[in-house]
């Protein structure tokens, strides 16, 4: 199945909360809260749609590494993009597969990340975006900055409305 990205917003007057226990905000079965799924069934009809509204979840299957490497430090010694914070992370693995990485993002982080994706132009990322030699890569840029968009409205909209969010990679 691979590693997936969810994340899950909070209000603001929560954050206290939410920072001793991020995982309180995120679902026990993401997967199925992001493909249409029944929680926790084994084998299940999908809908292929969010069962949570995009206000509340953002879904960025596996695209989230495309959106790591686009908003990291570009070399060495260098600053990453304030977005780089919301895609940051990796799991950690282990003989019976892994740990998932969890960050909880408060409503003036996500103020700053917000503005950076509002600077980082479709065209930009179209540009920097690396790809692998074994994809097609305009179907593999497409396909990432599809996800880029998502992730910018999704941040934008927590940002008008004092949100946070806590995003899982797992």
């Amino acid at each position: 199945m691979g590693i997936r990205y969810y994340a899950y917003a909070f209000d603001g007057d929560f954050t206290e909360q939410v920072l001793a226990d991020p995982k309180s905000v995120v679902s026990a079965d993401p997967l199925a809260d992001a493909w249409g799924l029944e929680p926790g069934a084994g084998t299940s009809i999908t809908t292929f749609g969010q069962l949570i509204s995009e206000r509340d979840m953002l879904y960025l299957d596996k695209a989230w590494r495309h959106l790591q490497v686009l908003t990291a430090p570009l070399g060495a010694g260098m600053a990453a993009r304030p977005a780089f914070r919301m895609f940051e992370g990796n799991v950690t693995m282990h003989n019976e597969g892994w740990e998932p990485w969890v960050r909880v993002l408060t409503p003036s982080e996500v103020l700053a990340i917000a503005q950076d994706l509002d600077d980082l132009s479709d065209a930009e990322a179209r540009l920097r975006l690396p790809v692998s030699p074994c994809v097609d890569r305009d179907l593999d840029v497409e396909y990432a900055v599809s996800y880029l968009r998502r992730a910018r409205a999704f941040a934008t909209n927590l940002a008008d409305e004092g949100r946070g969010m806590v995003y899982l990679i797992g």
